[in-house]
C-alpha cells in the first residue's frame, strides 16, 4: 500500500475543484472539464503521483 501524501486541507479543496469541474462538463460545459475525474479521484486515495515525484507531502507526520 502506498503512503498518503495529502493531507485534509489539500484533499477538500482537490474534492470541491474536481466535482465543480465534473458538474460544469455534465452541465454542458467543455469537454476538458472532465479532467475534474483526476482531482475529485487524488482527493478520494489521499495519494498525488506528482507530489510523489517532487517530494511534497502536504499531510502532518506524527513523530509518536
Amino acid at each position: 500500500m502506498l503512503a498518503k501524501n495529502m493531507g485534509l486541507i489539500d484533499r477538500v479543496l482537490r474534492a470541491v475543484l474536481g466535482a465543480g469541474l465534473i458538474a460544469w462538463a455534465l452541465a454542458g460545459g467543455p469537454v476538458w472539464a472532465w479532467i475534474g475525474v483526476v482531482p475529485l479521484f487524488t482527493a478520494a486515495v489521499a495519494r498525488c503521483p506528482l507530489y510523489s515525484i517532487i517530494g511534497i507531502k502536504t499531510c502532518a507526520v506524527s513523530k509518536a
